[in-house]
């Protein structure tokens, strides 16, 4: 689940860092379908149209995984450089 979590922070529709809060170990498998995918149809007739409204990754999370997200204040790692110079080589490079 952690790194699911780290996925999540990578999502431009969340936007935010994701902490692992579920106690949950081991390694999960699952699927979170965002939109309905085209029902099969015989050959020869026209597939169904995809939802035109699909659901949200937030609300694709609580509702099919039971997973939520809460925004709540907490330290994070970061890395702060302060100070940098070009390293003089003996070879002039």
């Amino acid at each position: 689940m952690s790194d699911f979590a780290r996925t999540l922070s990578r999502s431009a529709e969340i936007g935010r860092n994701v902490v692992d809060q579920t106690g949950l170990t081991g390694v999960w498998q699952f699927e979170l379908p965002l939109s309905e995918r085209p029902q099969q149809r015989p050959p020869g007739l026209e597939p169904v149209a995809n939802d035109p409204n699909p659901l949200s990754l937030i609300t694709a999370l609580q509702e099919q995984l039971g997973l939520k997200l809460e925004s709540i204040q907490g330290p994070i790692e970061f890395l702060v450089v302060d100070h940098v110079e070009r390293l003089d080589r003996e070879d002039g490079n």
